[in-house]
């Protein structure tokens, strides 16, 4: 995973598959940066997700979580199609969250 913090603005770029244990890798990593930069936004680009299970959802809440306590907000972007229902069925969509 690849960051990106600019115009008070952190991207964090995931690739690969979101499972239990690499989302517990990618929380540890996003979070110290968010807790370090306190962006305003924190946008997690999706783009390069190939799989993702409900580890995938769970990431997304707790951060979700999180920026709302720094005061900010939170972005998820570039959500491939075939992951896309997995967001909206698990009510992420309602949040407005995703773009």
């Amino acid at each position: 995973m690849k960051t990106e913090y600019k115009n008070n603005v952190l991207t964090a770029f995931i690739d690969g598959e979101i499972d239990h244990d690499s989302a517990v890798r990618i929380r540890a990593r996003v979070d110290g940066a968010a807790q370090t930069l306190r962006p305003r936004l924190l946008c997690l680009d999706f783009s390069g997700v190939s799989f993702m299970d409900s580890s995938g959802v769970g990431l997304v809440m707790g951060r979700y979580r999180q920026m709302q306590l720094l005061g900010g907000s939170l972005r998820v972007v570039n959500i491939p199609d075939r992951l896309y229902r997995i967001f909206e069925l698990s009510g992420l969509g309602e949040l407005g969250v995703l773009r």
